[in-house]
């Protein structure tokens, strides 16, 4: 196969083009993942998170709650239409080891290229304002809520996956993904009921 065919050429295989090269580098951390998009890139840099908080990096102690944190603070600023990223710097410095971030961005290569295999301009209605606020809400939701759930086995993935879904349907401009996303959401919620034993 070419490198040319091994690319992905969707918004989101793009994403995972990126974060491949970025990975490659052997002192790795954060900042160096989010400065590849620039300040002004809100929705590759909402996608970054999603797409490692559902990758086996998850599995890292407190990587999920650094992640939720990340998409938090990019849907806050996305919802009050912020013209340039801002993070804390407590999260921008944490280091990731880049052998293991290569491989697991190397892993999310068959999720781009399925949700941009599938994804379109469907029911644009959904995912433009003001309808794209509750999106970015969700978002948030999603986010705050991953350090409360890291000891939820696989919550925080499911609420990444969320979000990747919504960043998508935003990418795309395609309301099915956005339905899917906030159906994803509900099952994410029933997690910790199931956990607990209430349902």
């Amino acid at each position: 196969m070419t490198a040319a065919a091994q690319q992905g050429h969707g918004p989101v295989g793009q994403i995972v083009d990126r974060l491949s090269r970025v990975t490659e580098a052997e002192d790795l951390t954060l900042r160096d993942l989010f400065e590849e998009f620039g300040e002004s890139s809100f929705l590759p840099a909402l996608m970054v998170p999603a797409l490692l908080v559902v990758s086996p990096l998850s599995g890292i102690p407190l990587f999920s709650s650094a992640c939720g944190l990340a998409i938090a603070f990019i849907s806050a600023q996305m919802l009050v239409s912020r013209r340039h990223l801002w993070l804390p710097d407590v999260l921008m410095r944490r280091r990731i080891d880049s052998e293991k971030a290569h491989n697991a961005v190397g892993k999310l290569r068959v999720v781009s290229n399925w949700l941009d295999k599938h994804s379109k301009r469907r029911l644009r209605v959904l995912t433009a304002t003001p309808l794209s606020k509750w999106l970015q809400l969700l978002c948030f939701l999603c986010g705050a809520a991953m350090p409360f759930l890291e000891i939820v086995p696989f919550s925080s993935s499911l609420l990444g996956g969320a979000v990747m879904l919504i960043a998508t349907a935003l990418l795309a401009r395609d309301g099915i993904f956005a339905l899917f996303g906030s159906c994803v959401i509900v099952g994410a919620a029933l997690v910790p009921l199931f956990a607990l034993g209430v349902i």
